[in-house]
C-alpha cells in the first residue's frame, strides 16, 4: 500500500470495469477512501445491477482498502448529488472526483436516432456536469479538490461516432471552463484521453474490422491493434494518481493521453493561417484568395467514394 493519496476521499464515476476499476483500486492502494460508482448496465446503458460495483468494493478491501459502493446514474441531477453525498455520509469529505461513466451508441450520422444521440450525451456531457457541480460546491468551501474528467480521441472526429464526439469535445471544453472557475479555490480540473481494450470500444466485431484494415496495409490499424494488445487498464493509473495529488496543483485546465508506454500533454488549438484584406472581404475576393491561402495543401479526410 502506498500513501500518496493518504486520507483523501474519492469518488470514481463507471468504476465497475475497465479502466474505471482500475483508477478506483489504485487509488485505494495509494490510501484514498474511494466510492465505487455504477449502475452495472450494458455498454449501451441498457440495464442495471448492483455486482459490478459490490465487486469492485470487496477487491479493494481484500487489498486492505477502504470503499463502499454506489448505484446511481449520472445522467439525473439528483444522481449526481447522491453520489457525492455517498462520499460525504461515509467519509466526511470529497476530495477527488473522477467522471469516468459512459456509454457507446455508434452509428453513421444518417442512421442515429434522437435517442441514440440524447442516451450518449445524457451519459457523458451531462454526466459530468451533475456530479461536478455538487462536489464543486464542496471542493470550493474546503478550497481544495481534485476534478479528472474523461475525454477520448473521438472529440478529434471519428466515423459513426457524432454522438460521442460531441460528448467528448464538450467534456473538452467542460473542462477548461471549470478549471477556471475553480482554480481560484484551490481546485483543479484536468482531462485524460486513456486507452485500454475494454468492452465500451473494443468488441470482436471492432477488433475484426481493425485486423482486416491491418492486413489490407493500413499501417495505423496495425499499430493500433500492436498497441492495443500490450496495454492493461492499469497502465493508465500513474496519470490519474498523479493529478489527483497534491503534487500536480500548478496542473489545471489540461489534456493529457495515456498510452500504454507514453503520456502526452495536448496544447490549446492554435491559429495555423490567418489572410487579411484592407476593410472588409467580399465574397468574390475571398473566393479567389482561399485556394492559394487558408485551404492550400488541406487534405479531405473523407473523400468521395464511387457508390459500391
Amino acid at each position: 500500500m502506498g500513501d500518496i493519496l493518504k486520507d483523501k476521499v474519492a469518488v470514481v464515476t463507471g468504476s465497475g470495469g475497465g479502466i474505471g476499476k482500475a483508477i478506483a483500486i489504485s487509488f485505494a492502494d495509494e490510501g484514498a477512501k474511494v466510492v465505487v460508482n455504477d449502475i452495472g448496465g450494458e455498454k449501451d446503458g441498457t440495464g442495471a445491477s448492483a455486482l459490478p460495483a459490490d465487486r469492485v468494493v470487496q477487491e479493494i478491501k481484500d487489498r486492505g482498502g477502504i470503499a463502499v459502493a454506489n448505484y446511481d446514474s449520472v445522467t439525473e441531477a439528483q444522481g449526481g448529488e447522491n453520489i457525492i453525498k455517498t462520499a460525504v455520509d461515509n467519509f466526511g469529505r470529497i476530495d477527488i472526483l473522477v467522471n469516468m461513466a459512459g456509454i457507446i451508441r455508434d452509428r453513421m450520422i444518417f442512421n442515429m436516432t434522437e435517442e441514440d444521440w440524447d442516451s450518449v450525451i445524457k451519459v457523458h456531457l451531462y454526466g459530468h456536469f451533475h456530479t461536478t457541480k455538487p462536489a464543486c460546491v464542496l471542493m470550493r468551501q474546503q478550497r481544495s479538490g481534485r476534478i479528472i474528467n474523461i475525454v477520448s480521441i473521438s472529440a478529434f472526429g471519428n466515423m459513426g461516432q457524432a454522438n460521442y464526439g460531441a460528448a467528448k469535445a464538450g467534456i473538452l471544453g467542460f473542462t477548461r471552463t471549470v478549471a477556471r472557475d475553480m482554480g481560484r479555490y484551490g481546485v483543479t480540473c484536468n482531462a485524460v484521453i486513456p486507452t485500454a481494450p475494454t468492452r465500451l470500444g473494443w468488441s470482436p466485431e471492432v477488433k475484426a474490422a481493425w485486423e482486416k484494415r491491418a492486413a489490407a496495409g493500413d499501417m495505423r490499424a496495425k499499430y493500433s491493434l500492436e498497441t492495443l494488445e500490450r496495454i492493461a487498464p492499469e497502465d493508465n493509473a500513474p496519470i490519474f494518481i498523479y493529478l489527483a495529488s497534491d503534487a500536480s496543483s500548478n496542473v489545471n485546465g489540461c489534456l493529457f493521453y495515456a498510452r500504454g508506454n507514453w503520456i502526452a500533454l495536448y496544447g490549446d488549438p492554435i491559429r495555423i493561417k490567418t489572410i487579411y484584406t484592407k476593410e472588409r472581404w467580399t465574397t468574390k475576393e475571398l473566393m479567389e484568395s482561399m485556394p492559394e491561402s487558408l485551404a492550400e495543401g488541406l487534405v479531405n479526410p473523407a473523400p468521395p467514394q464511387s457508390p459500391k
